[in-house]
């Protein structure tokens, strides 16, 4: 095993920079000179002696605990375990390797180890900021001399690959309540209504203001007082989600890429609709299909969804909506909500778009799903101060006309648009969602 490399300590940095006095004195007489000398010399074995008594590697243990999986958009722990395997207590300071292009929070820290096989626990955060495949490096460690002149620098095995998936806690019940009551981006609110189902679910007695049509007469008459029937919606719907990863989703918004916004608040509807009783399938496509699950119901499917997206990335490439349709519904025959999420900003892109959404009209149900760029938004409306925040300007109205006429032949033929900022994505997909069920448009 290797030596490891000596780092001197600011003390002794601080004891050769105190040499220099007298080697400054040398010039009046060179006893100096040789009085400097001596001390650089004392100092340097000093630090040699220092050094050939610091602790090894083997001296002690280091364990990196941290999950497989971690989360992005949020705080991650990282914990160390540190134990001593000598006699005699160590003093060093731990720096690990977190992954590239991750922001950390105190991967450098100092510890102290009593002698004798104590041990004590390192932790610090990381926050990946994107979805994908990440990496820790091996951990450095750098190993105080007794004497505090030198240190002994070593670097051990640790590297380790996880993985980043998206929040996936933003979709647990409790999570998504709150969702539902913090980011609503209309007037509605996301608790779930009351609904109009066409499924029996159970009776109970009438209240005033209830529809006559659902009051049972036999069961009232059977009873001795007034039952209504309640209903819920469909179970076992086919719900389809497509994810445009072509270049039009490689723009950032909020910091992010527009691609992450959309597996967000695609995972989270593929939770609820699973929650609910439906079948959920995913289509990734640029070019060409990235990745397809064909609708499917239950918990094990979440977690197939989830690890089928964590990967996907937008590509400069432009997206071939009508090869991802033809795949998605070569064998989808059943009435399908159909949600796309997509940007609507580009014409000829919004083109192709409309023609092959309108072509799902009467049979599915198709929901386009676009990004609200609030920067875009407000540069047009901004009033130019100069040549080129017109240029800006005009440029931004143009794209948000385009919008508009895009979204009003969408809706015109019986499709629904959703347009949201990115704080509220989620929760308006998942609004349109709950409403659709609500009112059994499936």
């Amino acid at each position: 095993m290797s030596l490891g490399r000596p780092v001197p300590s600011g003390l002794a940095v601080a004891l050769f920079a105190g040499a220099l006095v007298p080697a400054a004195l040398a010039v009046a007489s060179p006893a100096f000179g040789w009085l400097a000398l001596a001390v650089d010399v004392a100092v340097l074995l000093l630090c040699a002696v220092d050094f050939l008594r610091a602790p090894r590697a083997q001296d002690l243990e280091a364990r990196r605990e941290v999950e497989p999986i971690l989360s992005s958009g949020v705080d991650n722990p990282v914990r160390w375990e540190l134990r001593s395997r000598t006699d005699r207590p160590v003093r060093g300071e731990l720096r690990d390797e977190p992954p590239l292009d991750v922001e950390s929070h105190g991967h450098r820290q100092p510890f102290t180890l009593e002698a004798g096989g104590a041990s004590t626990r390192l932790t610090y955060r990381v926050r990946p900021p994107a979805r994908g495949d990440a990496r820790f490096g091996d951990v450095n460690l750098r190993l105080m001399g007794p004497l505090g002149l030198c240190s002994r620098q070593v670097k051990l095995p640790a590297a380790r690959d996880v993985k980043v998936y998206p929040d996936l806690s933003a979709l647990s019940r409790e999570a998504l309540t709150l969702a539902r009551a913090s980011e609503a981006v209309s007037a509605r609110t996301l608790l779930r209504k009351s609904v109009e189902g066409r499924e029996f679910e159970s009776l109970r007695e009438y209240r005033p203001g209830d529809d006559y049509r659902h009051i049972d007469w036999k069961s009232s008459a059977r009873h001795g007082r007034t039952l209504v029937r309640t209903w819920q919606p469909e179970r076992n719907q086919p719900v389809l989600l497509l994810l445009d990863c072509g270049r039009h989703m490689a723009g950032r918004v909020q910091g992010r890429r527009k691609l992450d916004h959309a597996v967000d608040a695609a995972l989270r509807l593929a939770r609820v609709s699973l929650d609910a009783g439906d079948v959920v399938g995913v289509l990734a496509f640029a070019s060409d299909v990235r990745a397809f699950l064909p609708p499917r119901k239950g918990a094990e499917h979440l977690r197939l969804i989830t690890e089928s997206l964590y990967r996907a990335e937008a590509g400069l490439e432009e997206s071939d909506y009508g090869r991802a349709f033809d795949f998605a519904f070569a064998r989808q025959t059943r009435r399908t909500l159909v949600v796309l999420f997509t940007d609507l900003v580009d014409p000829d892109a919004s083109a192709a778009l409309l023609t092959r959404t309108l072509a799902l009209r009467p049979r599915h149900l198709p929901v386009v799903a676009s990004l609200l760029d609030e920067d875009l938004e407000a540069a047009a409306t901004d009033v130019p101060g100069d040549a080129p925040s017109a240029y800006a300007r005009q440029a931004a109205a143009r794209m948000e006309a385009e919008y508009r006429r895009t979204a009003t032949t969408l809706r015109d033929a019986g499709a629904l648009v959703v347009r949201a900022p990115a704080r509220g994505f989620g929760a308006a997909a998942l609004n349109v969602y709950l409403d659709v069920k609500a009112r059994g448009r499936l």
